[in-house]
């Protein structure tokens, strides 16, 4: 997403390297995607399935087209 991207920063993070950010953002596997640090998307997924869970919590609710 980075690399397509201008809007999109990614950094790369050892685990062993950084334990504080393991405890922070409670990494029990790897890769972990932690996307505005509340996110977190655990192990290699496919890229369309990656881009939506990335981008889900910046996207609208879909309106169903039921009254509520």
């Amino acid at each position: 997403m980075a690399v397509e991207s201008e809007h999109v920063r990614a950094t790369a993070v050892g685990a062993t390297e950084f334990p504080d950010l393991v405890r922070l953002y409670q990494v029990t596997g790897v890769p972990k995607t932690v996307v505005d640090g509340t996110v977190g998307i655990l192990g290699a997924l496919p890229e369309e399935l990656f881009v939506r869970q990335a981008l889900a919590h910046r996207l609208p609710p879909v309106d169903s087209g039921t009254a509520t």
